[in-house]
């Protein structure tokens, strides 16, 4: 992992409005609020917010990552060296190639007189950042599964110089300055330090003739089309990851991930509860009483039979076995089942026959308890 000289210059956690001791869910927290706020599409051709919107973004890039934030820390730790000048007894480093931590640091320090960081590492390939999405799926379609598509508007590749920074017909040059490196070397006499190069900021090489889409950056913000598939047996609130799908990588790094957040709408009739699959069925009192079969609804529009015994009881739960939600997973397929909650159904108008039946059953009640009273 490179650290970037940013990471010398700016507190990304006042960037984020957050302390240093914030856990993970309160930056995220935070950077989706500011995020909400700033984000261009919400303010169109204010450049104010879209430069604190690309200041979060790159906050959240190494806060939001452990590992970075860990790094970041460390380098932030210290102090009084990450200038660079070591002065009398001192020594310097190279900003741009701390992958090993402060232990590596120190080793490669006090290794030799002649101690020199990977001079030839330059800033190197950058990650392109995480970007997170909402996507609403129907009920159904979050229990069966789904391929859909997802439209975005991030960064992505430039689609006129796909992404080199070049206008057409013209490519980058290596950077003269650093032999295409992308650090410069700085002697301070005991110790050699190495820096990004101020002529390519680290990149390796000049554009001379920038796109006029990206402006010489490779990456330009546009919508695009991200096809997937939704696995089966997603639930509400969860998140997937998809490798690949984020933002490009600088420097000719990989790409960041397509973090899709779930939002999975309601059933009218169907809940959820693990992965077994809930459902409320109304019974006469006669069925409850004297016991019967009834149709039970699943949710892929079949019915099963289910046998009531007698003296169901109202609100009492039933399980249908493997008639629940299925899903995949490393140890192979499992099948929820069904829970069906019996409601015992008591009429409000009543017909002379029915009247006279429900009478004779509460007289016949009370004399079955009058016998057994000792």
């Amino acid at each position: 992992m490179n650290p970037q000289r940013e990471w010398f210059e700016k507190d990304y956690y006042e960037t984020l409005g957050v302390s240093k001791n914030a856990s993970d869910k309160e930056i995220k927290k935070a950077y989706r609020r500011l995020a909400s706020d700033l984000h261009p599409d919400k303010n169109p051709g204010n450049d104010v917010a879209e430069e604190k919107f690309k200041d979060i973004s790159a906050a959240y890039d190494v806060l939001g990552d452990p590992d970075k934030r860990s790094e970041y820390d460390e380098v932030r730790a210290l102090g009084p060296m990450r200038g660079g000048g070591g002065g009398p007894g001192g020594f310097s480093f190279n900003v741009g190639d701390m992958g090993g931590g402060l232990g590596d640091l120190l080793g490669n320090a006090f290794g030799g007189r002649q101690g020199r960081s990977r001079s030839g590492a330059g800033v190197g390939p950058r990650r392109g950042a995480d970007v997170e999405a909402q996507l609403t799926v129907d009920f159904e379609d979050a229990v069966a599964g789904i391929e859909t598509s997802l439209f975005l508007t991030s960064d992505a590749q430039c689609s006129t110089c796909t992404g080199s920074g070049a206008k057409p017909g013209t490519s980058p040059k290596v950077c003269q300055s650093c032999g295409g490196r992308g650090v410069v070397d700085d002697n301070q006499g005991f110790f050699a330090m190495t820096a990004p190069c101020g002529v390519c900021q680290g990149n390796g090489v000049r554009i001379d003739d920038p796109c006029t889409t990206c402006r010489g950056t490779g990456i330009e913000r546009r919508q695009r089309e991200v096809k997937t598939r939704i696995p089966a047996g997603v639930k509400d609130g969860q998140t997937i990851r998809l490798k690949g799908r984020g933002a490009p990588g600088r420097n000719g790094g990989p790409a960041g991930d397509l973090l899709v957040e779930l939002k999975v709408m309601p059933h009218h009739r169907f809940g959820r509860s693990g992965d077994n699959l809930t459902v409320h069925v109304p019974i006469s009192f006669a069925d409850a009483a004297l016991g019967a079969d009834v149709l039970v609804p699943t949710l892929n529009g079949g019915d099963v039979t289910l046998r009531i015994k007698p003296g169901t009881q109202s609100g009492s739960r039933h399980r249908v076995k493997d008639k629940g939600i299925e899903r995949t997973t490393r140890n192979g397929t499992t099948k929820g089942n069904l829970i069906v909650t019996v409601d015992v159904e008591v009429p409000t108008e009543l017909t002379d026959a029915q009247r006279s039946a429900i009478e004779a059953l509460a007289a016949a009640t009370t004399v079955d308890d009058s016998q057994e009273t000792p």
